[in-house]
């Protein structure tokens, strides 16, 4: 007779992606039911935003997910110029791009490096995390800081670029693709990885758009939803790239897909730097204090794509200092929370890690 036994993945286990636990309850090495439990570090971010004036919360929003907080300064600004009709300048828009490019490749490398974390293959790791300190090298020169950058702000950007920072970019771009062949012989046509995960976590597309999931775990299944492309924003329809997609739904397809949208991104930088023309890079939003700003009363949803999927605020104002209220759609809560509780049972425990890498979520937009 079997036996029900109950285990807890982090939040310190060194395969835990993020600050949270998952509870796994095993019958000799497989999961038979599990429940995510989050809210160790960030948490309730949404009442915290409707306690504080809408300029006080750009130095918060980021701290919703780590390996990418410029989408949240992004789509909290795109919703207050949608709410004060607020037109922001050419080249902030192209500037924007740049920043939110960059972090979808920091955050992809990120991703990369826990596949090889989870199964072993320290090099890639060390590589991906060490190639993303060089884009961190290239936020703290745009912005003064390495990781929460507060530089994308309602009405454009908080500052122009630096002098001399689109060649350190350009240098930076070579770079990654001329690395290209040790990646992909490395993680990509590696046969100890591809034995791992060809066939593990498989998502379908009916099961994606059951619980919700976007991004990779949706294009994995073949369909190229990506708001870049079905509602651009910023300067996105100006540039020309591509959605790569897959259709076996599995966990090697998930990551193979984050390295091609590498490529993608590389692609699209390209463009801006080329495209981006010269000008103010900021609207004036108000004429007294940030502090007692107030926003006209008003309804709106903004939405972008974030390097896990769609990522949305809906946000009210009824005309106060600070939001009345605030709801953010987490690119990564279908598969962060529905995902691990409905579709991880089944998984060996030697996968768990893994399944949890490549759906790839971020526990602070499950717990907000």
């Amino acid at each position: 007779m079997s036996k029900e036994v109950k285990l807890f993945l982090g939040p310190n286990h060194p395969g835990m992606h993020g600050n949270s636990s998952v509870h796994l309850y095993v019958e000799g090495d497989t999961v038979v039911r599990s429940r995510l439990v989050p809210g160790f570090l960030h948490r309730g971010f949404e009442k915290l935003m409707e306690r504080r004036g809408w300029m006080q919360n750009l130095a918060l929003i980021p701290r919703i997910c780590v390996p990418e907080p410029d989408i949240n300064e992004m789509v909290y600004a795109m919703a207050v110029e949608a709410l004060t009709g607020t037109e922001v300048p050419e080249r902030a828009h192209w500037i924007r791009m740049i920043i939110l490019e960059l972090a979808r490749i920091a955050s992809h490398l990120m991703a990369l490096g826990g596949v090889g974390g989870s199964t072993g293959l320290y090099t890639i790791s060390h590589w991906t995390l060490a190639d993303r300190d060089r884009i961190l090298d290239i936020f703290e020169k745009i912005t003064g800081a390495r990781i929460y950058h507060m530089y994308i702000v309602p009405g454009g950007v908080r500052k122009d670029l630096p002098e001399g920072i689109e060649s350190e970019i350009v240098e930076f771009l070579d770079y990654i693709e001329s690395r290209s062949d040790e990646f992909e012989n490395l993680l990509l046509k590696n046969r100890i990885i591809r034995t791992r995960t060809e066939g593990l976590a498989l998502l379908t597309r009916e099961e994606a758009l059951e619980i919700g999931v976007t991004g990779v775990g949706l294009r994995a299944t073949g369909l190229p939803y990506d708001i870049r492309k079905i509602d651009p924003y910023a300067r996105y329809d100006s540039v020309v790239f591509d959605i790569p997609t897959a259709t076996e739904g599995d966990a090697f397809a998930r990551f193979t897909l984050k390295y091609y949208e590498m490529m993608q991104s590389i692609r699209i930088l390209r463009q801006v730097l080329e495209k981006m023309p010269e000008g103010p890079v900021n609207a004036k939003i108000s004429s007294g204090s940030a502090l007692r700003w107030r926003v006209p009363e008003g309804t709106v949803y903004t939405h972008i794509e974030s390097s896990r999927g769609e990522y949305g605020y809906f946000v009210v104002s009824d005309g106060g200092e600070r939001p009345y209220r605030i709801n953010v759609r987490g690119a990564s809560f279908p598969q962060g929370l529905y995902g691990v509780e409905k579709l991880l049972a089944g998984t060996r425990i030697e996968d768990v890690a893994l399944w949890l890498t490549t759906m790839d979520f971020c526990p602070p937009e499950i717990d907000r």
